[in-house]
């Protein structure tokens, strides 16, 4: 009669091996038996091969293997699928509502002032440029970025001979969505001193005021056409204010503005351009009589405003 012996199981033995993630895998220790030595050794045998494909099945590392990245697998094609179910849907309740979306919705817009010290703001702690850009983010959502071209003292003939040249000026233009213009000041102003001091020549000493009216009304006409062409790439607003404002005027003076001011409001009809004619009391002029005050540039944007702003907004 055959007496197995009991089955003894130690930590960790010379039979055992770790198996992945550090599992302890054991081979069982086999049966010991006072019976003959030849059963004994079948038995044993039987038992030991029994117990060593059992335990090479379990904790066998290409099973875990499997397992795992079958796991892996269901849980990446679960993303993708709900993914790609997300995005038709999006799309075609799009194509339904003929609606174009997008991750920024907010416009963003580069606007561009070009003119002389009234574009620059002299004479006020903010321009009319600063206040216009005020409007356009307030009324429209957009986000404004302001290139202020402005510059002191500048003529009709430096500005025109800037956007011909200037390869800053023109770079800038050709990304704008909003242009303003004002220009022309500062030829009448010098022409007006020539006759002051009574060397503005020809008869009755007012060669030079028509010789300035002459020069403003062609330079206008080109630079509206230089500005106009930057609309080849796209359509941007584009606005002007003139003079940047009508002075008040009277006497041998007055015809020449009058001549102008009527020709830029012509040129800019011509051209498309809205255009407003600004016409500013004492209360909008500051000390140097000159320049607008605080007040005058709020005047001059209010007016730039209530021109609208197509076709950018509304669309």
């Amino acid at each position: 009669m055959l007496r197995m012996a009991s089955v003894v199981m130690h930590p960790f033995r010379r039979n055992s091996f770790l198996g992945r993630g550090g599992k302890v895998c054991r081979l069982m220790d086999t049966a010991r038996s006072d019976a003959s030595p030849l059963g004994a050794v079948s038995v044993r045998l039987l038992i030991l091969l029994a117990a060593l494909s059992i335990t090479l099945v379990a904790c066998s590392p290409g099973a875990e293997r499997e397992t795992q990245h079958a796991g892996e697998d269901a849980g990446q094609k679960s993303v993708h699928q709900g993914t790609t179910t997300s995005d038709k849907r999006a799309g075609a309740a799009s194509a339904r509502e003929g609606e174009t979306t997008t991750t920024d919705s907010r416009a963003k817009w580069d606007y561009v002032a070009l003119g002389d010290s009234l574009a620059a703001g002299m004479g006020a702690r903010r321009g009319y440029v600063a206040r216009y850009a005020e409007h356009l983010h307030s009324e429209t959502g957009a986000s404004v970025r302001v290139t202020n071209l402005g510059l002191s003292g500048q003529t009709s003939t430096q500005l025109l001979e800037s956007l011909h040249k200037d390869p800053a000026m023109r770079k800038a233009l050709s990304g704008a969505e909003v242009v303003t213009l004002n220009i022309g000041l500062n030829d009448l102003g010098q022409a007006r001193s020539s006759y002051e001091s009574g060397t503005c020549g020809g008869p009755q000493n007012q060669a030079c005021l028509r010789k300035v009216v002459k020069r403003i009304e062609r330079n206008w006409d080109a630079i509206i056409e230089e500005v106009l062409s930057f609309r080849s790439t796209h359509n941007p607003i584009i606005r002007t204010v003139g003079l940047g404002y009508t002075p008040q005027t009277e006497g041998t003076f007055e015809p020449y503005v009058n001549e102008v001011t009527s020709h830029i409001d012509s040129a800019a009809a011509d051209g498309g351009i809205p255009y407003v004619e600004v016409r500013l009391g004492n209360e909008g002029m500051s000390a140097d009589g000159l320049h607008p005050n605080d007040e005058g540039y709020r005047v001059i944007a209010h007016q730039l405003e209530e021109l609208g702003y197509e076709p950018l907004h509304p669309r």
